[in-house]
């Protein structure tokens, strides 16, 4: 046994003792950075900073509040609210206390929030502001296992008159009742973790489902201190790094990411809002931060539209450079693959220098300056857009893995990164491709099954512990995973020909700077169609320059201008395809897909089926008058 395998094999029951144990070992170093938005709501954020003694003192105090409202170990504590410094405060209140959090995403209507907290049985709930706690008020009465509901915001923690004594309090008030609970007993909460166990119930996470209601992944304390010791086992996070979280902590990704940071001890930046990503990165200035990859998406259309706004020149200057910075990472990689050593041909690093002082410089000052690598996950990103950057000097680490699986189980590493796949298997997990592709997990981060749902369980867990992911991939000789689409979203079309939508649609997010979305579909048909969306201000600059000036999105959609700029990427895409493959039609929509719409999930992945259900009409169209075969 490796001296990793000892220290993953020996970890504790939970990452509430890891967090005792860096607590003790760097008190009085930086934990966490957080904006706190001007009085006059003008100028730039004040960030503030906690160390890890003071966010103990928070945590503890939020924990013994909970322990005082009576909540038990394993009892369900839910938390609606955008990522912010008290989410995760809060989390790891409800952890030290023996209970499990439950997640619920901001953005989720008030039917789906009532079914999440009846469905998991808890018994508070720690809301953001005001619209969350309106959306339990309204069905109070449906939820006879509700005690309290806990508000971020004090100034939004008001009882209505019809609320029960003690129903609804502020946050601050919940940890002045803990400060006054640990007055009186001094060690309930050391108490409380001392008696934890691998086995029990730490997180509740209800993953979004596509069709009918969402399942309640069960992941045990011992998935997180399992997580947390890979993460570093992996070499990818140091203690001398600086985090940008902004993802939604409602999801798998983000508690993988505050698990892994108890464990190194580095520093977080936490800040939600997805509107001062841009903002917020020079003065961040992360080591490294994950995401997903619509936001390396836009970032590089965003680029492409601001090269193309300063004329021709300085385009074809891009478009020179973004080829430069492709070779160079494909050169470097598979150099680093044969012989161990990313160097790449003399004419080559002299071009790539030439480029890296006119643009790439610039792209890597926009990220703050010292981004390291970023990590991508939750969906594939498109392999050239991933060169793109790598060659820049912002490698992307694509990993992969599932809330069932407590985020990652595979991880690109580090210097030997390999774009188009998602790495080697974290420390301690063992993968093995089924006879029809599918991919199966096996780790100790695996979840215990789904909440209420044994027969769902049983589908995709066997008695042994593999873990039938719905992926289909492909696994090298050196280990590294290529996922290619998920098993029930690959199509067949009418000539027997099976199509993998997400590989096309990947490809076109790398030919077209002005994409936002599309969905290719052509199940049961004789030839491919896709619906498409475009990036409103890309478009919109672009309209502007040609005669659109004025026109609403909508408008600009149904201009057979657009049509026929559009059309040009369509058919450089098909040049690059198989003949079946290819699409023969597409139509672009009068509107971006959202997640208000429910068109995609709160991690922006595509729900496939509520998007032909809409565009039904659209895609009968497109086939209406053509002989099925």
């Amino acid at each position: 046994m490796s001296d990793t395998d000892n220290l993953i094999e020996n970890r504790p029951p939970s990452v509430a003792t890891l967090f005792i144990e860096r607590v003790a070992a760097t008190p009085d170093a930086e934990a966490f950075r957080y904006p706190v938005p001007p009085a006059s709501g003008q100028g730039p954020d004040d960030w503030k900073s906690l160390t890890w003694g003071e966010t103990a003192e928070r945590v503890y105090n939020i924990s013994a509040g909970l322990v005082a409202l009576g909540v038990r170990p394993e009892e369900r504590v839910s938390l609606a609210s955008a990522t912010r410094i008290e989410w995760i405060l809060a989390d790891f209140g409800v952890m030290c206390a023996g209970a499990a959090t439950t997640t619920i995403y901001p953005s989720t209507n008030a039917d789906e929030s009532v079914f999440i907290l009846s469905d998991s049985g808890s018994r508070v709930l720690i809301a953001e502001d005001a619209s969350q706690l309106a959306k339990v008020r309204a069905h109070r009465t449906e939820l006879p296992d509700l005690a309290h509901v806990v508000v971020i915001e004090e100034a939004d923690a008001k009882p209505d008159e019809s609320d029960p004594e003690g129903w609804v309090l502020s946050l601050d008030d919940l940890e002045k009742l803990g400060a006054e609970e640990l007055a009186a007993r001094p060690d309930v909460i050391r108490q409380r973790i001392g008696a934890l166990t691998s086995d029990q119930l730490a997180t509740l996470i209800y993953t979004s489902g596509t069709t009918g209601r969402p399942k309640g992944v069960r992941l045990r304390h011992d998935s997180w201190s399992y997580m947390a010791k890979a993460m570093a086992a992996t070499g990818l996070i140091s203690h001398d790094d600086v985090q940008y979280l902004w993802l939604p902590l409602a999801h798998v990704f983000g508690k993988m990411l505050t698990s892994g940071q108890i464990e190194v001890g580095h520093v977080t930046a936490v800040d939600g809002r997805v509107d001062k990503i841009i903002e917020n990165l020079p003065v961040v200035r992360p080591t490294y931060m994950a995401a997903v990859p619509r936001i390396f998406e836009k970032v590089y259309n965003g680029v492409a539209a601001k090269a193309r706004a300063g004329g021709a020149a300085k385009y074809k200057i891009f478009q020179w450079a973004a080829g430069v910075a492709r070779e160079t990472s494909k050169v470097s990689q598979d150099n680093f693959r044969h012989t161990g050593n990313a160097s790449v041909p003399f004419n080559l690093a002299a071009k790539h220098k030439v480029a890296d002082a006119l643009v790439y410089a610039k792209i890597r000052e926009a990220f703050g300056g010292r981004l390291r690598a970023a990590v991508s996950g939750s969906a594939a990103l498109a392999p050239e857009i991933n060169y793109f950057f790598s060659g820049a000097g912002v490698p992307i680490l694509e990993g992969y893995g599932l809330t069932e699986t407590s985020a990652a189980c595979f991880v690109n590493p580090g210097p030997a990164y390999r774009t188009g796949t998602v790495g080697k298997p974290m420390p301690g997990t063992e993968v093995r491709i089924a006879e029809d592709g599918e991919v199966l997990i096996r780790n100790p981060a695996i979840m215990v099954g789904y909440h209420g749902l044994d027969e769902k369980t049983a589908e995709v867990l066997e008695p042994d512990g593999w873990f039938h992911t719905g992926d289909i991939g492909e696994l090298s000789t050196d280990g590294y995973l290529k996922i290619t689409d998920r098993k029930k979203d690959l199509i067949k079309t009418s000539g027997g020909k099976y199509i993998s939508p997400a590989e096309v649609e990947s490809q076109f997010k790398a030919v077209c700077p002005f994409v936002s979305n599309i969905l290719v579909v052509g199940g049961g048909r004789n030839f491919c169609s896709a619906l498409i969306t475009l990036e409103e201000p890309t478009i919109m600059e672009w309209a502007a320059e040609h005669g659109l000036g004025g026109k609403t999105y909508a408008q600009v959609m149904e201009s057979p201008d657009t049509q026929r700029l559009i059309d040009g990427y369509v058919q450089r895409l098909n040049d690059g395809l198989q003949r079946w493959q290819a699409i023969r039609k597409f139509r672009l929509l009068p509107r971006d897909l959202d997640i208000e719409h429910g068109e995609l999930t709160p991690s922006l992945k595509l729900k496939r089926p509520v998007v032909e259900r809409e565009y039904g009409d659209l895609i009968e169209d497109m086939y209406a008058g053509t002989r099925e075969k």
